[in-house]
């Protein structure tokens, strides 16, 4: 397997040194988009149809941003991931990802001072490196994307199947019932992909409006978790949790690497750079300072959270919970009904991190058909919504195939392991090439000073290469439909990339 695997990835570099070459002639591949128009009179689309400029301002990135991590949802979901790979260490996982993924962060920044452009990491890595190592970085966010609509969307299901089975008293057997969790997830795309298409404002609102309700509820555990627990955890909290000297490799990379899942979904802010309000002279890019607040609110949040976690549920409590952890911690700390509040957030912050995902998939759809990597149908703007419908659709029809595909698998807990560390895999791709196009494109920084050296160039770099690192490091851990998931979803992308040669 391995041997094929080389020679795929050889066959890629090969072609990219090709690419390094012409890029400065390329059209495909201008940092500088030319809008697409459509050419026949009759066409339901508007020729002057295009993505809705100016409407999100500083504020409303940053609110994008954070939902797009779903706060409630990530903790929901992933904790028992993350305690049963790294146990207490869980809390210094997340510490130590929330730095990497700071660089990450840097370098997005960065990279779109250069233009803000819907497809973000595909456009300024094609941009730094060529059309072929372009494609694959947004192919490997699109093929995320999809995975994730399973991963996210179950939750969401099982959430409401928690309240259906508590308001009606029915068997605790529904919420694993794999066929009815994967019918209630898609009928949850569906309405969010329906107010996704709608319009960006319309997300907008959404989006302000469920953060708020889902940031209430939060801090509500948070305060009656450290009153209730501080004195009598049921795991003592101890400064081990955040030494980097209590991690092997294996645990910090197998740690890390769940983490990611945590904070993936801030880089949205970028590909909705496009959308976003024009900065004034001088001053830094909304989309920019967006994501940095978004960023440092996260790693306090998800901290402080891990330690409530830890300090109100046992191993077994935390493993019991599965996909239901904020459920099980409030089921602890408030009577019935109240505690069925840490459902609604888990469920609100679902619907908020399916929407920016929505929205991350179809901008980076519309970005790539529009330069004529993929087919121009995609870059389809509605006239009256201002929103890349046509892949809008797209994302739907697989997440829902994909939904219906994973019904057949044995449980929830399987489903939702395989997509979490695959989708991991693809982060760690997708974004280290980002970051190494940052350190290459700035690379003149290192002489100027020691601050541009080390936000431009010293932290993305690192943050880069242990991306990479991660990624690699664990891909021989992962079981057949993991990796499947996660290596033959880059491979495929040759097809669609000969594809797109083909027709340019």
């Amino acid at each position: 397997m391995w041997q094929g695997e080389f020679a795929f990835f050889l066959c890629i570099m090969r072609r990219s040194l090709v690419d390094l070459i012409v890029a400065k002639n390329s059209r495909i591949f201008s940092i500088e988009h030319i809008p697409i128009e459509n050419k026949k009179k009759g066409d339901s689309m508007s020729e002057k149809a295009s993505l809705a400029k100016g409407s999100l301002g500083t504020f409303e990135s940053a609110v994008m941003g954070v939902a797009g991590t779903a706060p409630a949802f990530s903790v929901a979901v992933t904790t028992a991931v993350i305690v049963s790979v790294v146990g207490e260490l869980a809390v210094g996982s997340i510490l130590y990802c929330g730095l990497i993924m700071f660089g990450i962060m840097l370098a997005f920044t960065h990279l779109n001072k250069i233009s803000p452009n819907a497809g973000a990491t595909y456009a300024w890595v094609g941009h730094v490196f060529g059309p072929t190592w372009g494609f694959f970085a947004g192919w490997g966010l699109l093929v995320a994307s999809i995975v994730f609509m399973v991963s996210a969307t179950i939750p969401a299901a099982t959430s409401t199947l928690l309240i259906v089975q508590n308001a009606f008293d029915l068997s605790p057997d529904l919420i694993e019932d794999t066929h009815w969790v994967a019918f209630v997830a898609a009928v949850w795309l569906t309405l969010i992909t329906v107010v996704v298409t709608k319009g960006i404002k319309h997300a907008s609102y959404a989006q302000l409006i469920m953060t708020v309700i889902e940031t209430i509820i939060i801090f509500a555990l948070i305060i009656a978790g450290f009153i209730e627990y501080w004195g009598k955890p049921a795991h003592m909290p101890t400064w081990a949790w955040f030494s980097p000297f209590s991690f092997t490799p294996e645990s910090f990379a197998a740690g890390a690497l769940t983490a990611i899942f945590f904070y993936w979904g801030w880089d949205v802010t970028m590909n909705l750079g496009e959308e976003t309000k024009e900065a004034a002279e001088g001053e830094a890019q909304p989309a920019g300072r967006g994501a940095f607040w978004a960023m440092v609110n996260l790693i306090l949040f998800f901290i402080i959270m891990m330690i409530v976690v830890l300090i109100v549920l046992t191993d077994d409590e935390i493993s019991a919970a599965n996909t239901n952890v904020l459920y099980a911690v409030a089921d602890k700390l408030f009577p019935k009904p109240w505690s069925s509040f840490a459902v609604l957030s888990t469920i609100l912050s679902t619907i908020g991190t399916v929407e920016t995902q929505i929205l991350q998939f179809s901008r980076s759809m519309f970005a790539m058909s529009r330069d004529k990597m993929l087919h121009p149908r995609y870059a389809n703007i509605h006239p009256e919504w201002q929103t890349p419908w046509v892949a809008t659709f797209v994302i739907w029809l697989l997440g829902v195939l994909l939904l219906a595909a994973s019904s057949t698998m044995t449980s929830v807990k399987a489903i939702l392991d395989s997509s979490v560390m695959a989708i991991g895999f693809h982060i760690c791709f997708y974004m280290g090439l980002a970051a190494f196009a940052c350190v290459w494109h700035y690379r003149g920084m290192l002489k100027s000073g020691v601050y541009d050296a080390f936000s431009h160039v010293i932290w993305p770099l690192g943050s880069g290469v242990l991306m990479f690192f991660l990624g690699l490091y664990l891909l021989p851990t992962f079981d057949g439909i993991t990796t499947l998931i996660a290596v033959g979803g880059l491979a495929i992308g040759v097809v669609p990339l000969l594809l797109g040669r083909y027709r340019t």
